[in-house]
Parts: structure tokens; sequence; C-alpha cells
């Protein structure tokens, strides 16, 4: 009988799963490029090549490819049944992917400043095991001296954020 350390550093997410997924992402993307690249103008023009001319067969050439790759992943003498990541290196992955996407949402609303702080507090609290005054004070250490530097000393102003919750600072 397998323990569950060992069940989970052999099983996982099968790499033909993996190639399929991008494949399919990819293939929209390149729909997308060439569909947005014919209304732009993709054909030959008075002038020379019109402005989606080489962005059109770029997007044709990534849809191509991109069905090559889904085509293979998923027949049975092409696909691929070993273990692309296991459940183990998944989830270390997601340690540091999830907190990631997290500040880049935080920045859009409320800017460089406050989701630093939150995304340096909430990572040394969350994976770093520290209490929650430490990641707290560091978080906020950190940013106030970038602050003071960017904002104060060398007048680069970096961006604040949709909903800018330091407009109370003058800056």
């Amino acid at each position: 009988m397998q323990s569950n350390e060992a069940v989970e550093d052999t099983h996982g997410v099968v790499t033909w799963k993996v190639e399929l997924l991008v494949a399919l992402c990819l293939l929209v993307l390149g729909a997308v490029v060439a569909f947005k690249s014919f209304q732009l103008g993709a054909g030959w023009q008075d002038d020379g090549p019109g402005s989606g001319y080489f962005p059109f067969y770029i997007g044709l050439f990534i849809v191509l490819a991109s069905g090559i790759v889904a085509t293979r992943a998923l027949m049975p003498a092409t696909r691929n049944d070993g273990v692309f990541v296991t459940y183990k290196q998944l989830r270390l992955v997601l340690t540091v992917l999830l907190p990631a996407v997290g500040f880049a949402l935080t920045v859009q609303f409320l800017g460089l400043y406050v989701g630093s702080v939150l995304f340096i507090s909430g990572f040394m609290i969350w994976v770093g095991g520290y209490s929650w005054l430490r990641g707290a004070t560091v978080g906020f250490v950190v940013m106030a001296l970038a602050f003071l530097m960017f904002e104060v000393w060398f007048k680069v102003p970096l961006f604040k954020g949709s909903l800018d919750p330091l407009r109370f600072l003058g800056y």
C-alpha cells in the first residue's frame, strides 16, 4: 500500500491535457489576431500590403500550428500520457501564481503602493509563516520607503490605481 505522499509524487496533470489546453488557447488567440487583421485590411493595397497583411498571416500560422498540436494531443498514437506536473509541484506553483495574479488585479484598482503592501504582507504571512504584525510592518515600511524614493525624492509618479486611495497625500 502506497502512502498519500508517494501517490502525490507520481500522480498529477497529464501532459496531453496541458498540450490540448495550451493549443486551444493559442488557437483562439490566433483566430482573434487573424480576424481583427482581416478587418483592418489584410489584402494587397495600391501602395503595398495593407496594415493587417502580416499580422493576418501570423494569426493563420498560429491557428494552423495550434490545430496540429491539438490534433496530436488527442490522437492515441501521438498522445503523451506522462505526468506533466505532479499535484505537489502544481501546489507549489499555485502558491506563487495566485498571489501574483491577485497583486496584478489589486494594482489596477488600488495602485502599486497599496497593492505592493498587500502583496508583500500577504506573501510573508501566507507563504513565509510570519506573524500578521511582522508581515504588515515589513510590507508597509518597504512601500513607504519606495513611495518616498519615487514620489518625493525622484519626482517619478508611479501608478496609483483607478480608485487612487493615496489621493489624500497630495501626490
